[in-house]
């Protein structure tokens, strides 16, 4: 049996939300600023109709749209490589610095028994 909404943690799903949320307003904000480029673009052009204007800032908002739906594709596959790319570089340095701990506590360890070996045979 699921939980009853009030039974969850209320910070579950809080960052979910809250990136989601970021999402839309980015999403918003960058419709926005399109749409008031393409008027000042159309305000610039006095002697377009009022229909030509309108398609105008309709293929200028969906072009840009696109473009930028397009960059943001390639900055997450680009941010996807790097973190593919750091995480193995992690592996290797991680399994370097073992093998050296490993190698320093087997010298460690020969040596004490070496010592003891030398203070055992001594009168």
């Amino acid at each position: 049996m699921s939980p009853a909404p009030d039974d969850r943690p209320p910070h579950a799903e809080g960052p979910a939300l809250a990136a989601e949320v970021e999402g839309y307003l980015l999403a918003h904000a960058e419709y926005d600023r399109a749409h008031r480029e393409a008027e000042a673009l159309c305000a610039r052009l006095p002697w377009l109709t009022t229909a030509q204007a309108e398609d105008l800032v309709h293929h200028y908002v969906s072009r840009r749209l696109d473009i930028t739906r397009q960059t943001l594709a390639t900055i997450a596959r680009r941010a996807r490589e790097l973190r593919d790319e750091y995480e193995a570089r992690y592996i290797t340095l991680r399994r370097a610095l073992f093998k050296a701990h490993a190698a320093c506590a087997c010298a460690l360890l020969g040596i004490a028994g070496l010592i003891t070996a030398v203070f055992r045979l001594t009168p």
